[in-house]
């Protein structure tokens, strides 16, 4: 069997004295990782890619990985609709609830696209994944923690300010981002979107807003086919051809986001956090690797240790490959944590 002294070591035991794991650590948790039944509950069909599996996924990886203790688990609040009007229609919040709640208690679906359903339960799933990214947004503003993660669906980059879309139906990061700027009067914030995706409802929801800078890269061409010509000189998009691997996208972040992200100077960071353009998910074909979110996400942290005091929330966005986006999830969140 070997020896038993790394794990112990790991777990806080020394010699025959055990120390409580949680107490040990209660000091040095700095990452806050918001989840919720709910988020399972929302259900698109036999076969759909945005699974709850997907949540699962992050867990059962969680705990393979031994950081599942060293987060500060939450459970997040239902948005309320006054929140949702920042960033959304009337029109379109009415048409997810009005289906969704005229489904509870039965079987069935609602197609709101071609991709995009909603089942008796998804009103409350939209609600608790955008009340989980105002409420990171506002324990981060509080100094309760340095950092925040979502693992929250239905994702929301896709869902533009009249139209549920792409697996997506209300846009969770845009709605955080707003939440900073308007209940916490920051000024600058800025949104960094690393799904293999062009986000581009949250960049219809922002063009032209001169307090936030949206910096993303994405597969091109593929859905949903725009992002080369940004809506606003306040975007920095990057399209990338099929097969990239993470040699290219870490040339042009330095070359591209990093630089604008330090004029910008924001004062609170947010991601888009999907895991999709990793080698191993047919979603689509990139070739980016746990080591490449890894960067990624250590030069998010410099920036906002530079210029945001640390503050960053972070949200779901893709991920289809489940080992691939546990594993993912976890080198994303070791560098949050400071773990690595």
């Amino acid at each position: 069997m070997g020896t038993l002294c790394p794990p112990y070591a790991v777990l806080g035991y020394t010699n025959s004295v055990a120390v409580p794991f949680s107490a040990r650590l209660r000091d040095q948790v700095t990452t806050a990782f918001y989840t919720h039944p709910d988020c399972k509950l929302h259900d698109m069909g036999p076969g759909h890619p945005e699974s709850p599996a997907r949540l699962q996924a992050i867990e059962d990886q969680l705990i393979a990985s031994r950081i599942d203790q060293l987060l500060d688990y939450r459970s997040p609040p239902l948005a309320q609709e006054v929140d949702l009007v920042r960033a959304h229609s009337a029109a379109m919040i009415a048409l997810v609830r009005e289906h969704s709640l005229a489904l509870a208690g039965k079987a069935g679906l609602y197609p709101l696209d071609p991709d995009t359903s909603v089942n008796g339960h998804s009103w409350q799933a939209a609600l608790r994944a955008a009340g989980a990214a105002l409420a990171a947004t506002d324990a981060v503003m509080a100094g309760e923690v340095s950092n925040a993660f979502c693992a929250v669906r239905p994702p929301g980059h896709h869902a533009t300010s009249y139209n549920s879309m792409g697996f997506c139906l209300f846009n969770n990061i845009a709605l955080a981002a707003l939440h900073a700027l308007e209940a916490h009067g920051l000024e600058r914030v800025a949104i960094i979107d690393f799904d293999v995706h062009h986000g581009n409802g949250t960049e219809e929801i922002f063009a032209r807003d001169p307090r936030v800078l949206m910096a993303s890269f994405f597969q091109h061409p593929f859905y949903p086919h725009c992002g080369t010509e940004p809506e606003g000189d306040n975007a920095v998009n990057i399209p990338v051809p099929a097969y990239s691997d993470g040699s290219i996208v870490r040339k042009l972040a330095t070359e591209q986001w990093l630089p604008a992200l330090n004029a910008h100077r924001p004062q609170m960071i947010f991601v888009s956090a999907g895991f999709d353009a990793h080698r191993e998910d047919d979603m689509a074909q990139m070739g980016l690797v746990e080591a490449d979110y890894t960067w990624l996400t250590r030069q998010i942290m410099e920036v906002a240790a530079e210029h945001a005091e640390g503050r960053i929330v972070s949200c779901l966005e893709g991920g289809y490959n489940l080992s691939a986006l546990g594993r993912s999830a976890v080198a994303h969140l070791k560098v949050l944590a400071e773990l690595e």
